[in-house]
């Protein structure tokens, strides 16, 4: 590394330390990569060491880094508009919208825009509420909302624990989880029946008159890249219909390809009330986020003011680079090739290293999104670290990171497992790169079995 080099890497890491205050984080126990630059699928520090991404920085890049159709748009739209105030019409913002309701299922055809996914949950949850004038939402235990007040209480994992008021009329319950399942089950069939009984029993005894909503991911993302067994939705569906729930799906990491499909609910043909999406809709260029609504809940809204609003909703920017993000996934077939990198490398390529590696409890996922459980015990399941591991606990999974990344891989590690995110472009030779560098590290993870 040169001399000019190491002094922007010595700035910019000085700066961070001063100034930045990172989420999630013990702020004196952190040392932040300084990085250089980005492209494709890759980022690269100061000293020149390249990362093949496989976690897609928070699993949003979805068309990959710095795009030259999505930059120039950003680039062409600054230097006509940069920002106007949501109030007026915008051609940007009006296509957007109209792109993304295009490509959401059933009717929801009305796009209210957020600054990001935590916020598109925060005003469907409200809009749940007003919408059936009750307020108890349901969640999964295993599940991540979002940091703000409503989706931190709605969140089912750890992170909620230092923030649940007990006050935000959530009700948690389990979602199906076959390998570690909650019922007892043996099959996809009886984890599916099983989960809706006990979905049905929980509002039943809860008073389904004082239910607004059940809010669901799609696939379960933080959680572990958790794929509804067949019918589950559907049931959820069916159930939100009897009693009057509305029925939200939270497709925030998993909307705009990620899992092959525009939503990941097309995968099971599932129509919700209200769909929250962020992250892919631009690939995180410019913040952006927002709510689809049904026509039902719409009408609520059409003569009696909704008590919501952002002052950069629709932000004139981020919707520019929607428009080029949505415009080239469709003219450059990214979806149908984050199906195929799905269902003919990374899936087929992971299933091989758990064939070869005995802490790989579990493979499971889509397109290009899937998680690898990595486990102390094959015949118990004990997971490699215990949950909500921190410190020492947790090393084994940090020592399998650091192998990943040796090896010139930035992994994507929550818990007890890997999660693979790459970019949906990612192609042939760097899924095969990534699977080996994997294959290596994966010793690692072997030799801290019980």
């Amino acid at each position: 590394m040169n001399a000019a080099a190491a002094r922007a890497r010595d700035a910019v890491k000085e700066a961070d330390r001063k100034h930045v205050f990172h989420s999630w984080s013990a702020q004196e126990l952190i040392d932040p990569l300084a990085v250089a630059g980005a492209e494709g699928s890759y980022f690269w520090d100061y000293e020149g060491n390249r990362f093949l991404d496989f976690s897609s920085s928070l699993v949003y890049t979805n068309i990959g880094y710095q795009h030259p159709k999505v930059v120039a748009a950003i680039q062409e739209q600054a230097a006509r508009l940069c920002t106007l105030a949501p109030g007026f019409a915008v051609d940007v913002r009006s296509e957007a919208a109209r792109l993304i309701a295009e490509r959401t299922p059933g009717d929801l055809d009305k796009i209210f825009f957020t600054n990001g996914g935590a916020e598109a949950v925060e005003n469907a949850v409200r809009m749940a509420r007003l919408h059936t004038g009750r307020a108890k939402v349901l969640s999964t235990y295993r599940s991540y909302h979002g940091a703000t007040s409503a989706a931190i209480n709605l969140t089912g994992d750890a992170r909620r624990f230092g923030n649940d008021t007990a006050t935000a009329g959530v009700v948690h319950f389990w979602g199906p989880y076959l390998y570690r399942s909650p019922f007892h089950a043996e099959t996809e069939e009886q984890e599916c029946e099983r989960a809706l009984r006990h979905l049905e029993d929980t509002i039943v005894f809860e008073g389904p008159q004082s239910i607004a909503a059940v809010i669901l991911e799609s696939v379960g993302g933080a959680p572990g890249v958790l794929v509804p067994p067949p019918g589950y939705l559907a049931g959820v569906r069916a159930l939100c219909d009897r009693f009057g729930i509305v029925f939200i799906l939270d497709e925030v990491m998993v909307g705009f390809g990620r899992t092959g499909t525009w939503f990941a609910a097309d995968h099971w043909d599932v129509t919700p009330d209200l769909l929250c999406f962020a992250k892919g809709v631009n690939s995180g260029y410019v913040p952006l986020g927002g709510v689809a609504i049904s026509g039902a809940i719409a009408e609520t809204f059409a003569r009696r003011p909704y008590p919501g609003g952002l002052t950069y909703s629709g932000h004139v920017l981020a919707c520019a680079a929607a428009v080029a993000t949505i415009t080239a996934m469709a003219e450059e077939g990214i979806v149908e090739q984050s199906a195929r990198t799905g269902a003919e490398l990374l899936g087929p390529g992971l299933r091989e290293l758990a064939e070869r590696h005995p802490s790989v409890g579990e493979v499971r996922g889509l397109g290009t999104f899937w998680a690898l459980e990595l486990v102390r015990d094959a015949g118990t399941r004990e997971p490699l670290v215990p949950y909500a591991a921190s410190g020492a606990a947790a090393a084994p999974m940090g020592a399998f990171a650091e192998a990943c990344k040796k090896g010139g891989l930035w992994p994507l590690v929550a818990g007890n497992r890997l999660h693979v995110a790459p970019p949906c472009t990612i192609g042939a030779q760097d899924v095969a790169k990534g699977l080996a560098v994997l294959d290596e590290a994966l010793a690692v993870a072997d030799a801290h079995m019980a």
